[in-house]
């Protein structure tokens, strides 16, 4: 018997957790909602054909998936984990980028943590 699984993220920004999944080489496709005030989930296809989804809730994406036919290649809160650094790595290189700021640097640490390192010229500088 099957039973799906919704887990809470903090995932809220779809074109970010598509640029997450993408540096991952996670496939998925868009599969849009029925209801227009909602935005589109994504679908992660499994060799088993049990799908992983990305579902909007109103607030945030849910991962939903039958924990029993579980086929990536790390645990649910370890593949969670991995889309979350993502997302908050893309989240934070977008929303700066948005507001003038460049990366200058990105080092990968040993612990799998990541440094960033961004800049933005002031263009009113008083220069004298």
């Amino acid at each position: 018997m099957s039973h799906l699984t919704y887990m809470k993220t903090r995932f809220q920004n779809v074109f970010y957790l598509e640029k997450a999944l993408e540096k991952l080489n996670i496939e998925y496709k868009q599969q849009k909602s029925t209801d227009e005030l909602f935005q589109h989930n994504l679908v992660i296809s499994q060799s088993n054909g049990h799908e992983i989804q990305f579902c909007w809730n109103g607030k945030e994406y849910e991962l939903l998936a039958d924990l029993s036919f579980w086929k990536q290649p790390y645990p649910v809160q370890s593949f969670i984990d991995k889309v979350a650094q993502k997302y908050a790595n893309e989240n934070v290189i977008g929303e700066s980028q948005k507001i003038g700021f460049q990366v200058v640097n990105a080092q990968k640490n040993s612990d799998g943590s990541q440094t960033l390192v961004l800049e933005r010229w002031n263009s009113k500088a008083n220069l004298y």
